[in-house]
């Protein structure tokens, strides 16, 4: 019998088998007043995808589309670990950057000059532990969209995956992830696959297209299944206008600039820019004679005609005469010039120049406890260790814009070039250090991620972290002709807006750490995606073997203006010793030393200053709090009490040994106290220490030494 929810509809659910467990799309149990509204259930994780759509165009030059993901701290059966907030505020870094694995596959499928306002949200409401929710997210999000009517071309769907013990597995949970080399997102339509995402651990590139297939292959049951919905349900097609160039417009604008486009443009940056716009102001100049007193309301459109005019030139450059914009053949890269150690008084820095694109990035070292504490829904939070940060004002594009926050770009760039160094970071245990990198983006004209990438990589260097090896990234292109792909190398502005696909490889000589791939096609298939990574593998190699004429290596030593470090590993069961009761120990230890103190659950301990002395005295007390009983090892104690059958000496700080009347002396010795009296200081030698854990000391074998 069905069932029917309070207004009278029918509440419909449709299921598959999906990575092992079912898989489950459900409408109209709430969400009455949405556009389009699904319930996702994927084993314990239940995610609400929404998709409101506006009732009018709206007046923008741009599709109005914004999609995000909510995090909700009950779905995971938490309370914030802020102290003074503990409501759901501003996203999380984590819950942006899922926002966008979301809305980079499903932004392509929607035809140019739409221009409703559309806005989907994927919140989750129950968190199933065994794996993370955000392709159950994606899912719930095209499901939505499915139901809107709108001249969406989806389903769209995805998977992230690993491997571990050589095999991909999907839907991975905390401990296959930490097992697996690596993590991958695949998202796409039933023909093609229109993003991708990774970080690996230095994984090759035919690894990575053979995960690219299985993922293709494993998520298209979730987009059968939208479909199924979709077609049960039988959504009205929505009523809508494209807002496209007037064609007689620009017709005229094709005509007006032919033959001053072509070779004469086949200029380096910035000199191309700088034509382009100086025959843009002749264009209007001109079409504001011509056309007269209308133009000034119809100067948008022309404009936007001559944007397009050239994109058109630069395909047609590309396809036809396999010439770039700039000049270059299709697997040059543009001049490199990098330099380290520029700033004086910063722990590491570096300047990283291609073409026009420019990044400077600065490296800071503070001890572990400055890592940064991650508070997300999902119940593995941890912390991060390495930090990157990446900033663009307007400055560097030539445009006037406000400051503030930085935004959901600059957010995913950040991360992208963080998730390119993880990999090759040396562990706590080795570099007992937090690290904080921030680029300053200088000039952009393309891929300023990836110069983000490098430039770290070498302030890292600068600072002398001991990195595994060096990291490069390079920025790809990707023109289609019909099935036949233009693979362009190194891309730049003019290239990213007229092409079809750009895509970041970031890795060392061994392999791929990160990985991101965007289509403005509607999928693409498996095959040229692995032409593209083999293509972007010689790049990569190319810009690492200029990165190292700069520096090959990690300086042996620190900044002077580092913060010195020292590190020392205890039994996790001493931790309280340290620290003591209400932390008046590791607070007396600080005070008096002058040492920042970091201690870890499993023991590590971390002793920070500027001064030397400072550490080393405050490892002195740590160790003597800590230390563990050592056979044959001689130590200077203190007698503590005194037995007809031997003396007790405190050896360690909490543990005593006893020496029996016999090991006094080599002489016979009738009473203890002929040799021993309590608070005298002697040195003894641990002989032994029972089953039990009692301590045997000898004092004659100690003054035989």
């Amino acid at each position: 019998m069905a069932t029917i929810n309070p207004y009278g509809k029918e509440i419909i659910s449709v299921s598959t088998e999906f990575e092992g467990r079912p898989l489950t799309l459900e409408v109209n149990r709430v969400g009455f007043r949405s556009t389009g509204s699904v319930l996702v259930r994927y084993g314990d994780t239940v995610v609400l995808g929404t998709a409101q759509v506006g009732s009018r165009p709206v007046v923008l030059d741009y599709f109005p589309l914004s999609i995000d993901y909510e995090e909700k701290f009950y779905a995971a059966g938490k309370i914030s670990g802020s102290r003074f907030i503990k409501r759901e505020g501003r996203p999380s870094d984590e819950a942006v950057l899922i926002g966008r694995l979301i809305d980079r596959p499903i932004r392509p499928l929607f035809p140019k000059g739409y221009r409703q306002e559309v806005q989907v949200v994927s919140s989750v409401l129950s968190m199933d532990p065994a794996f993370r929710p955000d392709m159950v997210a994606m899912i719930a999000a095209s499901a939505a969209l499915m139901l809107t009517g709108t001249p969406f071309d989806g389903p769209v769907a995805g998977l992230r995956i690993g491997r571990v013990n050589g095999e991909f597995k999907a839907f991975l949970s905390a401990e296959e992830r930490d097992a697996s080399d690596l993590d991958l997102v695949v998202a796409g339509i039933e023909s093609g696959i229109t993003m991708v995402e990774a970080g690996a651990n230095e994984v090759p590139e035919e690894v990575i297209a053979d995960a690219l297939a299985w993922a293709f292959d494993h998520y298209q049951p979730a987009i059968a299944l939208q479909r199924e919905l979709a077609e049960k349900l039988q959504p009205a097609a929505q009523t809508y206008e494209l807002v496209l160039p007037n064609a007689e417009i620009q017709e005229a604008v094709d005509g007006w600039v032919e033959g001053k486009f072509g070779e004469a443009l086949r200029k380096p940056y910035p000199e191309r820019n700088e034509m382009i716009n100086q025959i843009r102001w002749a264009f209007h100049e001109e079409m504001a004679e011509k056309v007269g007193e209308d133009y000034p309301a119809l100067r948008d459109e022309y404009d936007e005609a001559f944007t397009s005019a050239v994109h058109k030139d630069v395909r047609k450059g590309i396809v036809e005469d396999h010439i770039r914009p700039d000049g270059r053949a299709f697997d040059e890269i543009r001049p490199l010039s990098s330099e380290v150690g520029i700033l004086p008084r910063t722990h590491g820095s570096a300047l990283f120049t291609r073409g026009v694109t420019q990044a400077l990035n600065i490296v800071t070292l503070a001890p572990l406890s400055y890592a940064q504490m991650v508070d997300t829904m999902e119940v593995n939070d941890g912390e991060r260790r390495y930090m990157h940060h990446y900033n663009a004002p307007g400055y560097t594009v030539g445009e006037v814009r406000r400051l503030g926050s930085p935004g959901r770009r600059e957010i995913g760039h950040g991360y992208l070039a963080e998730r390119a160094i993880i990999p090759v970071l040396p562990t706590a245990e080795e570099f007992p250090y937090a690290m904080r990198s921030v680029t300053e983006i200088m000039s952009q004209n393309g891929s300023t991620s990836m110069a983000a990438t490098c430039s770290s990589c070498l302030a890292l260097m600068d600072a002398g972290v001991p990195i595994k090896r060096p990291v490069s990234g390079i920025a790809m292109g990707l023109i289609m002709e019909g099935e036949t792909p233009h693979i362009l190398s190194d891309i730049a502005d003019a290239e990213d807006f007229a092409g079809d696909m750009d895509f970041k490889s970031a890795g060392t000589e061994k392999g791929i750490t990160a990985l991101q791939m965007d289509m403005k096609v509607h999928g693409l298939p498996v095959a040229i995606l692995r032409e593209a990574l083999m293509t972007a593998q010689r790049g990569r190699a190319f810009i690492l073997d200029h990165m190292l004429t700069t520096m090959a290596a990690p300086r042996v030593s620190l900044s002077p203006y580092a913060p010195r470090i020292e590190k020392i590993k205890i039994n996790p069961d001493k931790i309280g010793a340290v620290i003591g009761k209400g932390g008046e120990v590791i607070n007396k230890i600080t005070a008096e030393t002058g040492a920042e103190i970091d201690i870890k659950e499993d023991g590590l301990i971390t002793v920070a200053s500027p001064d030397g002395v400072s550490i080393e005295k405050a490892l002195n007390w740590i160790k003597s709090l800590t230390e563990e009983p050592e056979v044959g090892r001689i130590y200077e104690g203190t007698v503590v009490s005194i037995k007809d059958f031997g003396a007790f000496v405190n050896i360690l700080p909490g543990i005593d040994g006893m020496v029996h009347i016999s090991q006094l002396s080599d002489k016979r010795v009738e009473k203890v106290e002929d040799v021993l009296h309590e608070g005298q200081v002697v040195k003894v030698k641990l002989t032994g220490i029972d089953e039990r854990g009692r301590l045997s000391l000898s004092l004659k074998e100690a003054q035989a030494v």
